[in-house]
């Protein structure tokens, strides 16, 4: 993994974990230390406990829309609360709001900063559509010809 994307992710979370601490008053940290040591384990579990986590699950998430993954989110919160001394998850709700930032925050920082993932083209239709680079030169389309790859 590029080390810039693992700080730029590291300091997102850690925003997203700071902004939560400030607009939930059940979310608190005692120290800067505090709250470092709980960003880093809460990164921790997202790569290594949320994936297992989301496979397990995987049946709730699909009939809730997406929805599990919130929750999912919210019980690594409340677990990086009860692990970390010095950083305070009180409730649920709690932890519920402070996934719920996390996520925002990451998701309104990607929108602003990052790259996208899904990958669009117009081309052709056919096969060759799919497989031409942005490098090489486009014909033009007609109205009808627009097609998106993804």
């Amino acid at each position: 993994m590029d080390f810039k994307l693992l700080l730029k992710t590291w300091l997102l979370l850690a925003l997203g974990v700071t902004i939560a601490a400030h607009t939930a008053s059940g979310i608190h940290y005692d120290s800067g230390g505090a709250l470092v040591v709980a960003v880093l384990l809460l990164s921790f579990c997202n790569v290594v406990l949320k994936p297992l986590l989301m496979l397990f699950s995987l049946p709730f998430i699909i009939l809730t829309f997406g929805i599990g993954i919130w929750l999912i989110n919210a019980l690594l919160f409340m677990l990086v609360g009860a692990l970390v001394e010095g950083f305070h998850v009180l409730s649920f709700w709690n932890a519920l709001w402070g996934a719920l930032v996390v996520s925002l925050t990451g998701a309104a920082a990607n929108l602003l900063f990052g790259t996208s993932r899904v990958n669009v083209q117009t081309g052709t239709g056919g096969s060759q559509a799919g497989s031409r680079s942005s490098s090489q030169s486009r014909k033009p389309l007609k109205d009808d010809d627009d097609v998106i790859d993804i």
